[in-house]
């Protein structure tokens, strides 16, 4: 039976996981939104991040500190995806965002046999003092798991925000898509920027796969499950924004918990592609473009 107090719950847990859903794409929403990169390999490079946390965790790492270590790293990883896709792709400009595709599906791809062949398909998990408990308020029970997600998400959308309009290079970031010549004449190289930036953006997506395997347990085909998720989340924020990313997030995590509530789990996969299609519909820009 449906009650007020179900309701309730079920909006406190979505704003959770909502923000949990733009942690894990705001990686995406820098790649994607300001560099034009065709980024269908996020959710693959978010999984591959979640079994490197669990890598680190076998040797007594707390997650979320793993998902810090993990940065680094992944930031060159970034980097020279992005000069590879450059090299090969966007510098002869005919059809790079076409070939773009090819080039990140077939990357996402390779990840994921990678996965497979080094861990099996058993689903892996780590453990830290805050999985698995849970506060209460009220009647309420709210996993700590999904409070961790919170704020990482917020941390990573005060930052990215912060970076992004109080630097020269954050400056240059956001201006990179829109007038590369422009940018020249400032003195700053438009292919270094977007390395850069696309580094950024793959760095994030270490603590968000950090994240990942914090809510819950990871399996290596699991990027598919968020592909429409994490590009639901971006296009509705309006490309590029960050404080969009985390409010886009939180009505998707809303509308999913509800779904879930009332109808059944059945649903709720179909919410994602639901939004994005009803976004591009009614309001192509996205809630926070211009």
């Amino acid at each position: 039976m449906f009650s007020f107090e179900l309701l309730m719950d079920a909006i406190v847990l979505g704003v959770l996981v909502g923000c949990f859903y733009a942690a894990v794409s705001i990686g995406l929403s820098v790649s994607f939104g300001l560099l034009d990169v065709p980024h269908l390999a996020h959710p693959a490079f978010l999984v591959l991040a979640a079994y490197c946390t669990y890598m680190l965790g076998e040797y007594g790492v707390d997650p979320l500190i793993a998902g810090l270590l993990l940065m680094p790293p992944f930031f060159l990883f970034g980097m020279a995806a992005y000069r590879i896709y450059y090299e090969t792709f966007e510098k002869r400009g005919t059809d790079a965002g076409v070939r773009g595709l090819a080039f990140f599906f077939g990357v996402a791809f390779v990840i994921e046999v990678m996965i497979i062949l080094v861990f099996g398909v058993d689903q892996r998990s780590v453990s830290a003092p805050y999985i698995g408990k849970a506060i209460d308020v009220g009647d309420m029970r709210i996993p700590m798991r999904l409070i961790v997600a919170f704020c990482v998400a917020l941390v990573l959308t005060i930052g990215l925000t912060l970076y992004l309009s109080k630097t020269f290079t954050g400056r240059a970031i956001r201006a990179v898509a829109q007038d590369e010549a422009a940018l020249r004449l400032m003195g700053a190289n438009p292919v270094a920027i977007k390395q850069w930036a696309f580094g950024i953006a793959t760095a994030t997506v270490a603590l968000a796969g950090a994240l990942l395997i914090i809510v819950g347990p990871v399996e290596p085909t699991l990027d598919r499950a968020y592909i429409g998720r994490t590009f639901c989340v971006v296009v509705m924020a309006g490309l590029g924004s960050m404080t969009g990313t985390l409010v886009a997030g939180i009505i998707l995590g809303v509308a999913e918990t509800i779904v879930l509530t009332m109808f059944g789990a059945s649903w709720a996969p179909a919410i994602s592609f639901g939004l994005l299609l009803a976004i591009l519909a009614v309001r192509p820009q996205g809630l926070f473009g211009r």
